[in-house]
């Protein structure tokens, strides 16, 4: 049994509360450098404040995946529910953040912020694949695209918009300016407002018609349990044994605190795994933990080799998105450090800059990609992507006058739309349906794992090889965007 066809205003209805959740995301990447060092910290202490996005995703994720697939609340579905409560979360995060007075309460509201986006995010990623048959995955994830561009754009342009409208971008004697707080109010507004609107405009299918569709759980779930009672212990060990390795370098080496973090969550992932084999010879494999670690280890091979190139394309975008502000403040406004209305002017620059690349994506999504994926394959189109982001990093030891930096994010942009939508497209028909949410799920772990790492290790790198010059971080995006492309050579699409 087929499902049926959407048009347009089924593929609209389905993702336009994404471009709301990416008015929240835009707001956040654009802007929490900037509250950072508005409320006093110092651009090396910049990652570890980050370090709470990519840990909310990793935990996340998973976990809202495995429940989604298995929640059913009438007329309300499946998905929908943890739209609708990341939704109001995330909303009430974006009023009270810009009201922070210190930093550690930004810091604080950050976690809350990005947990919320997650949690309305990851089923977003499935509600595409459950609701389309497969020859529309490639339009539903353009689409899907699309609105993340456009919301971005708009996430992202608002506060510069609002100082040409007169709004006040310094606060006296330091904090928030005002261009920010009113840019977050605003994003929480059209948020809510736009996952409500995906919520009541569409109809999930049943349990019954979805297995009509796609046939038993059943099965599925037991050939995972029976492959991980399978197992053996000495992965488990490796990884219990990697993460205390990465915790004793830590004092011997002098790395930055944050990294204890890194080799916590190596060493926390391998005892999970202990626990999780151990339950399922026991023939208790219906627990949460057990699924999820065993549908992680039974990673089908394309999701295996697309996870090695969604590892490197986020690495790139975590490093932009940290670095950007900075980066462009220093070395083409000359203001080292976030006094004085020079700092203020590249920041709202740097929005203008997001708001590009964003708007880029867009356009990319529903004109450039398809033609590209139609002629050489979605694969080599997102080969191409990728290598349009390398040049656009790389520009930026080529260009001395920030207005030419919109040349730089024009290839960023390609490389945002593909980095969306290819991956996906390729991967959606290929997962079984009864588990798309575990598995969306757990393919997000390779977009916020490099994150996590970034936020990590980034500041040690940076401290010891290139001290004061954030510069060199423009090199290292570029760099692992490349390693990406490559990567890329191994995926075939089935």
């Amino acid at each position: 049994m087929e499902k049926p066809r959407q048009g347009f205003w089924g593929l609209f209805n389905l993702s336009f509360g994404f471009f709301g959740i990416q008015i929240g995301f835009a707001l956040q990447n654009a802007n929490m450098s900037r509250i950072f060092q508005s409320l006093g910290t110092s651009i090396d202490d910049l990652p570890a404040l980050w370090v709470a996005a990519p840990l909310t995703g990793l935990l996340v994720q998973p976990v809202i995946g495995h429940m989604s697939d298995r929640t059913w609340l009438g007329r309300l579905g499946r998905r929908r529910p943890y739209f609708l409560a990341g939704a109001i979360l995330a909303a009430l995060a974006l009023f009270v953040m810009p009201l922070a007075p210190v930093l550690l309460f930004a810091a604080v509201m950050l976690w809350v912020l990005d947990a919320s986006l997650n949690v309305s995010m990851e089923p977003f990623r499935a509600f595409v694949g459950d609701m389309l048959r497969k020859d529309q995955h490639s339009a539903g994830y353009a689409v899907q695209t699309a609105f993340i561009g456009a919301g971005a754009v708009v996430g992202s342009i608002f506060p510069w918009a609002l100082e040409h409208l007169g709004v006040s971008n310094v606060a006296p004697g330091g904090g928030i300016p005002d261009t920010v707080r009113y840019a977050f109010w605003f994003g929480g507004a059209a948020l809510f407002l736009a996952v409500l609107w995906t919520v009541v405009s569409t109809r999930e299918y049943s349990p019954e018609e979805m297995a009509a569709f796609d046939g038993s759980r059943a099965e599925v779930e037991g050939e995972t349990a029976r492959l991980l009672a399978a197992r053996g212990n000495t992965s488990c060990l490796v990884w219990i044994a990697a993460g205390l390795a990465v915790i004793v370098a830590v004092g011997r080496f002098g790395l930055e605190k944050e990294v204890y973090l890194l080799g916590g969550l190596l060493a926390g992932y391998g005892l999970a795994s202990l626990i999780a084999i151990r339950l399922a010879r026991r023939g208790n494999a219906s627990n949460m933990l057990s699924h999820i670690v065993g549908d992680f280890a039974g990673m089908p091979v394309l999701m295996k080799r697309l996870a090695v190139v969604q590892f490197f394309s986020w690495s790139a975008l975590f490093i932009m998105w940290i670095n950007t502000t900075p980066v462009v403040a220093q070395v083409f406004y000359g203001a080292p450090d976030a006094t004085g209305p020079r700092f203020q002017e590249g920041a709202n620059w740097v929005g203008v800059l997001f708001t590009v690349y964003n708007g880029v994506a867009a356009v990319a999504a529903l004109t450039l990609l398809p033609l590209l994926a139609k002629r050489v394959g979605k694969a080599r189109t997102h080969i191409v992507g990728l290598l349009c982001g390398v040049a656009g990093f790389a520009s930026f030891f080529a260009i001395r006058d920030p207005q030419w930096l919109l040349l730089s994010e024009i290839g960023i942009g390609i490389a945002w739309a593909s980095i969306l939508a290819m991956p996906y497209a390729i991967l959606a028909s290929s997962l079984p349906q009864a588990k798309l949410g575990i598995y969306m799920g757990l393919f997000n772990v390779f977009v916020v794992v490099p994150q996590l790492l970034v936020a990590t290790v980034m500041g040690s790198i940076m401290k010891r090889f290139f001290p004061g010059e954030p510069i060199w971080t423009m090199a290292f995006a570029a760099a692992t965007l490349l390693v990406a492309a490559m990567a890329m050579l191994r995926v075939r699409e089935t």
